[in-house]
């Protein structure tokens, strides 16, 4: 095995899952494809990285639906990696992203934890 391709993330809808990882965030569209059924498989991924994408899946069910912004029990589950902690950090903040801690300069580089729009939790992170 030679890598990750896809991390599924349930979403609400796709439209605003999409708007909010291609505005707020800054990923990129890789696929939106029709699926026939009233479902799609939508992968965004950063900007101009080729690496792990995320599949934006509609939830579908009431299971589902109660998972939605809860993936990871409230735990950071997602890490997104940068080379301009400080101008990413500002270009989302002014995006609308909801930062939950002010930044930490730690050991392990620049961090600051924010919420995705259903409340999943990410570390924007700069490794030193």
């Amino acid at each position: 095995m030679s890598h990750i391709a896809l991390v599924t993330l349930v979403v609400r809808d796709y439209d605003e899952a999409l708007s909010f990882y291609a505005d707020a965030l800054g990923f990129e569209l890789a696929e939106d494809t029709d699926r026939g059924d009233g479902s799609r498989w939508v992968v965004v991924r950063p900007r101009g990285t080729s690496g792990t994408g995320i599949l934006l899946a509609r939830a579908k069910d009431e299971a589902q639906r109660a998972s939605v912004g809860a993936q990871t029990g409230g735990r950071v589950g997602f890490f997104l990696h940068t080379e301009d902690f400080a101008g990413d950090h500002e270009r989302m903040r002014a995006a609308g992203v909801r930062f939950l801690e002010e930044p930490r300069h730690e050991a392990y580089g620049s961090v600051a934890v924010f919420e995705d729009l259903y409340g999943n939790r990410w570390d924007l992170l700069q490794p030193a």
